[in-house]
């Protein structure tokens, strides 16, 4: 039940960073998992990161290292940090959220567009 709204893509070169963010419509606190998503064109939507609330985190092989996924109960806001972007990182990006660790997800949002470039 609860909104989300990405936010933050943009166009970056090769090397650059973004900083992504996910508002949500309520607090955020009691929510078990929170996690980003990206679908570039061609292919099937994957999951890069998640957080649950007790701080755990999760990330792709392909971005671990240079995104960190965090957590701000307080702004009801998960961000998402990307540094060191490359070609290959390009997509839409989505956030969801798991509100009691069953595996049930919100809908998709529009996501935010994300393209690394020269």
């Amino acid at each position: 039940q609860v909104q989300l709204v990405e936010s933050g893509g943009g166009l970056v070169q090769p090397g650059g960073s973004l900083r992504l963010s996910c508002a949500a419509s309520r607090s955020i606190f009691d929510i078990y998992a929170m996690g980003w998503y990206r679908q570039a064109p061609g292919k099937q939507r994957e999951l890069v990161a998640y957080i649950i609330s007790g701080g755990t985190t999760y990330y792709a092989e392909s971005v671990k290292g240079r995104f960190t996924i965090s957590r701000d109960n307080a702004e009801n806001t998960v961000y998402l940090q990307m540094n060191s972007l490359k070609p290959e990182d390009a997509a839409v990006y989505y956030c969801n959220a798991d509100p009691y660790g069953t595996g049930v997800r919100a809908s998709w949002g529009q996501g935010t567009q994300v393209t690394v470039s020269s």
